[in-house]
């Protein structure tokens, strides 16, 4: 460790602007930094800052209905929302509080489950209908 920082020193000289020649201007020294700074904003800051607002806009459109999952990995229906909090329903007898921010994402609402299962069995009774006309030839 020590002999590196004794080979930098050694490469002092060598940085050094000649005789004569003119000195580099110091805002340049500053470019790299500068750099830094920018990479840091749109790689780290600018993203977290855009979830975080995306994250506000699901919480306030949160409504009675939706199928909810919590920070803790916690499937339910919202039953009834409060100011600050949100009462899922668990189970058929299992209601629990939460605060607002413990709703990590929406995965859509019961009744948009009841509209696929009504989908889903007229999908159903036109193949039987399909399968007994094929039966019945």
């Amino acid at each position: 460790m020590n002999s590196f920082i004794v080979s930098l020193g050694s490469l002092a000289p060598l940085m050094a602007p000649a005789p004569g020649a003119e000195p580099a201007n110091p805002m340049l020294n500053f470019l790299p930094l500068i750099a830094i700074v920018a990479i840091f904003y749109f790689l780290i800051l600018r993203p977290q800052s855009k979830k975080q607002k995306e994250t506000q806009k699901m919480l306030a459109a949160l409504k009675k209905g939706d199928k909810v999952v919590t920070i803790g990995g916690i499937h339910g229906v919202v039953q009834s929302l409060r100011d600050q909090t949100v009462i899922v329903k668990v189970d058929s007898n299992l209601k629990l509080e939460f605060n607002r921010g413990a709703i990590n994402n929406i995965t859509g609402s019961v009744k948009d489950d009841r509209v696929e299962k009504k989908i889903e069995s007229q999908v159903d009774d036109e193949d039987d209908d399909n399968d007994e006309d094929a039966d019945n030839e």
